[in-house]
């Protein structure tokens, strides 16, 4: 062996060992993952549409698991609090983030400032359900149909107020894409969550609100509040009696909110195959289907990091047609 040779094979020999030594480690701790119970951070209030599509599912995947996985709920700042709480925590699968349609799509584009990367943050392990935003208004507040709350907003530009779970939340922003589709100008009252909205929605301190059918539905059967259309493409099964925004005038109109599970950034390749396949086989499920479909929401089965892409350019361009920007 030359002299260079040599040289070159005691520079390397550490470097193999160091790498073979996190292969080990690696191997090591997927093959006893999970040991212990794992947090699913839901960054937002209970009570609201994600937390009530993350509950079921962190049960489930806790059956599966054979260990217990809690809810977390972190709320503030259209969820990116519960976000950067995943983002900047050790990618060893036992934190994880039942993610929105804000959290890891509007945001990047609607914040001048996000305190982590939608994409280089996460480790992208399954999408989980999508479902329409409902136009919900207080019985007292005199709207009897989308096309009477355009009418009285024209003749009281920027005085009728709407709330939603959050700036860059869904319904924040699908209230936003439904002022500029009908050229009026509503107020945006952010809520932390969506109860609290719906609770001061119910009390008459503000008349309307955006937010995911899940949420509002107990309340619009119950007769405390008003469906005035859905922003899906199609009628929600579960409100079939209520219009959707496009054929109430407005056609083409879609705005759909949806959840995924996101780890942090360099979470090692067997982890996460183990959980994603664990949560495939739950999104895929009749019961979990079943359950979805009870509350107005319905199982979402995408390849995630592609679709997460899109959902990304879409949104931008929505949030840069509407003008939003926020600190």
């Amino acid at each position: 062996m030359s002299f260079s040779n040599h040289r070159r094979q005691l520079m390397l020999t550490p470097l193999i060992a160091g790498l073979s030594g996190i292969f080990q480690s690696t191997r090591a701790l997927a093959q006893t993952y999970p040991s212990s119970k794992v947090r699913m951070i839901v960054p937002f209030p209970p009570g609201g549409p994600t937390d009530i599509v993350a509950r079921p599912l962190a049960k489930l995947l806790g059956d599966i698991l054979k260990q217990q996985v809690y809810i977390d709920n972190r709320g503030g700042a259209g969820g990116s609090i519960g976000a950067e709480a995943v983002a900047t925590a050790s990618p060893d699968g036992y934190t994880l983030l039942m993610a929105t349609v804000g959290t890891n799509a509007i945001n990047t584009t609607l914040y001048k400032k996000l305190p982590y990367d939608v994409i280089a943050s996460f480790t992208p392990i399954s999408t989980i359900a999508s479902a329409p935003i409902g136009v919900v208004v207080n019985p007292k507040a005199g709207f009897k149909s989308l096309a009477d709350l355009v009418t009285q907003a024209r003749a009281r530009p920027g005085l009728i107020n709407y709330g939603s779970a959050g700036n860059g939340t869904p319904g924040h922003l699908a209230g936003a894409m439904f002022c500029k589709a009908a050229g009026i100008t509503l107020t945006h009252v952010p809520y932390k969550g969506s109860s609290p909205a719906i609770t001061d929605l119910i009390g008459g301190q503000i008349p309307l609100m955006f937010d995911p059918v899940q949420s509002i539905l107990p309340h619009v059967l119950s007769g405390k509040l008003i469906a005035l259309a859905v922003t899906s493409r199609t009628r929600s099964s579960v409100l079939s009696n209520v219009p959707t925004v496009s054929e109430s005038g407005y056609e083409g109109f879609e705005a759909t909110a949806w959840w995924a599970v996101f780890a942090p950034a360099k979470l090692p390749p067997n982890i996460k195959h183990i959980l994603t396949t664990a949560l495939e086989s739950i999104v895929r499920s009749e019961s979990y289907a079943k359950r979805l479909n009870s509350i107005g929401v319905q199982p979402l089965d995408v390849p995630l990091a592609a679709f997460q892409k899109k959902e990304i350019a879409k949104w931008g361009a929505a949030v840069r047609e509407t003008g939003l920007s926020l600190d």
